[in-house]
Order: structure tokens, then C-alpha cells, then sequence
């Protein structure tokens, strides 16, 4: 049990009441923002009173910080564990997931200090994501995983931002690049040897 699972005394609380009360916050945070909503009602559309809430959570940022937590919490593994396909094909899956806006952009916009819970996991599941990319391009052959999984974690930021911004799908853009990228980092193999596409 992590500490973020106990309530701010340290004791394990009632799982009912925290699930509804963390999936009311997923979904106002998603819908409203973090900034607007605020804990009196988090607390009515969870059915709890706030005296539950905080028996949970010790305030708003711890709740937060748990929302994240279990927003992702393998980073993708429907994608980059999927044995079905290769790692060029993992790659490019990434941006067949057309999220509305990644909560973890949507919590470093809304929350500026950097040591807050949120944007502490924020930042850890960026880089876990960034770092999965690396690895499913290592895979491919890149001859630079590093930097082609970091571009491609920019781009699909990007594209996620993008689309919020101008409602739009930026995604199927985002994807060509991706394409482009990939092809250029990983280098073709024909007659036994290896050449860029």
C-alpha cells in the first residue's frame, strides 16, 4: 500500500468511499480543470460528505496526485506490451490513442510550483513515457533510440495540445511525422546490409 492509498493519519480507509471519490475528480479535473473545481464539489458528486474526503486524502494536491497515479500507471501497456506487434508498429500506435487533452499537460498548465504531488507525477510518467518510446525504438533498430523517442514524446505532446486547442485532430498529422521520423532513424536492412530510408 503506498501512502497516497492511506488516508492522511496513516490508517486505511474505506475503498468505496475513496474510489468515488477519486473517480468524481477524474472526471470533473477532465471536464472543468483542476483550478475550478473545488472540494465542496468534489465532494457532492462523489456522494461523500467532506469530512470523508479529507478522511482520505489530506487535501486537494494529495488528490490530485492520486488521480494521476492511477491515470496510466503502466504507461500504455496496451501498446507497448502487445506482442502482436513490432516495434515500428508500437511506435506508430501511440498516436492512434486520440486522448482530448493529456491530464498530465492539463495538471503542469493548471499548477505552477514544480514540487507539487501533481506535477512531481506529471514530470515521473513523462519520463517513463519518453523512456518506453526509447525502448520500443531501440527495438526497431534506431540508430539514436534516445532521440527518436524523445521526438516522438514531443510530437505526440504536441499533437495533444494542438488538438485541444483547436478542436481539431492532430493526430493523423502527428502520426505522418511520426512515419518520417521513424523511417529516418531506423535504418532499412536490404542485400544484408544496412541503409537509410
Amino acid at each position: 500500500m503506498t501512502e497516497l492509498e492511506k488516508g492522511p493519519r496513516g490508517l486505511r480507509r474505506g475503498r468505496g468511499a475513496r474510489e468515488r471519490i477519486v473517480s468524481a475528480s477524474q472526471q470533473l479535473f477532465r471536464d472543468q480543470g483542476i483550478n475550478s473545481t473545488g472540494i465542496d464539489q468534489l465532494s457532492t458528486a462523489a456522494g461523500v460528505s467532506k469530512r470523508t474526503l479529507y478522511q482520505h486524502f489530506a487535501g486537494k494536491d494529495e488528490l490530485i496526485a492520486e488521480c494521476l497515479r492511477r491515470f496510466d500507471p503502466d504507461v500504455l501497456p496496451e501498446v507497448f506490451e502487445d506482442p502482436g506487434r513490432t516495434p515500428r508498429e508500437r511506435l506508430l500506435a501511440v498516436f492512434e490513442i486520440h486522448a482530448p487533452l493529456c491530464p498530465f499537460i492539463a495538471a503542469a498548465v493548471e499548477i505552477p510550483d514544480p514540487e507539487h504531488p501533481a506535477r512531481v507525477q506529471a514530470r515521473n510518467y513523462k519520463e517513463a513515457f519518453a523512456a518506453r518510446l526509447t525502448e520500443a525504438a531501440h527495438e526497431a533498430g534506431a540508430t539514436d533510440p534516445e532521440q527518436l523517442g524523445e521526438q516522438l514524446a514531443l510530437l505526440l505532446d504536441g499533437a495533444s495540445a494542438r488538438s485541444r486547442v483547436l478542436n481539431t485532430d492532430a493526430f493523423t498529422t502527428a502520426a505522418a511525422i511520426a512515419t518520417v521520423l521513424i523511417d529516418n532513424a531506423v535504418p532499412a536492412v536490404t542485400g544484408g546490409a544496412a541503409v537509410r530510408r
